[in-house]
């Protein structure tokens, strides 16, 4: 791609994602997008993305991508049976993108789009494809089948992925701009440091997946619920 095309692209994908995170996935308007990138024309989204679907998942992807050689590093160290160690190896690249104006765009538009995952059905989205945190999932899965029902499992997953996107997109907009160290929050209270923060993290998102289950009562069972 010539190198005016290239930097093009990337002033769509970084406008996409600004606008994306600011006014929603669905209500950000196309024509936005391209005037914010510098552009005249609505097609340029087209051309350079395929569609407006196209642009938000190259968003997806360039997030997943900075994350992939953290990922890729702590996959030869995960133990299929360390619950916690597996947790931090999901939640420690992620909560990472909280550093940065772009990361913290990314968990917006991430926060969206979580609940369409499909984890409960076992699809793999594709902006995740065939990377480093669909085997980490994976390794989730096979863990917490060691001690869940299958349904059981996929359901907490699912629950566990949408709780992690929420709280750091809440944390999105209570982080300075350039760090995540203490400091006194909008209100004058205190906000955790980022490390103090993704360490509860991994700790609430590993006893939630852990908890004790019960069978439900007779009657209350839904299949596919």
């Amino acid at each position: 791609m010539p190198r005016d095309a290239r930097a093009t692209r990337e002033r769509l994908l970084r406008a996409g994602a600004r606008l994306f995170a600011a006014e929603g996935v669905d209500a950000a308007r196309t024509r936005d997008i391209v005037a914010l990138a510098g552009q005249g024309n609505d097609s340029a989204i087209t051309y350079h993305f395929g569609s407006r679907r196209g642009l938000l998942e190259a968003v997806l992807r360039a997030g997943v991508d900075r994350m992939e050689p953290a990922r890729l590093a702590a996959l030869p160290r995960l133990d299929p049976s360390d619950l916690r160690g597996i947790v931090a190896a999901v939640v420690e690249p992620i909560a990472g993108e909280l550093r940065t104006e772009e990361g913290r765009d990314f968990l917006r538009v991430v926060a969206q789009v979580s609940g369409r995952a499909g984890i409960r059905g076992h699809a793999v989205p594709g902006p995740i494809e065939g990377t480093a945190i669909a085997r980490q999932l994976a390794l989730l899965e096979e863990c917490c089948l060691g001690f869940l029902p299958a349904a059981l499992a996929l359901e907490r997953i699912a629950v566990m992925i949408a709780f992690l996107a929420a709280a750091l997109a809440d944390r999105t907009g209570r982080v300075g701009r350039a760090d995540c160290a203490d400091r006194a929050g909008p209100a004058g209270g205190s906000l955790l440091g980022h490390d103090a923060f993704v360490v509860d993290l991994i700790e609430m998102l590993t006893a939630a997946l852990a908890a004790p289950h019960r069978a439900a009562p007779d009657g209350l069972a839904q299949a596919g619920a």
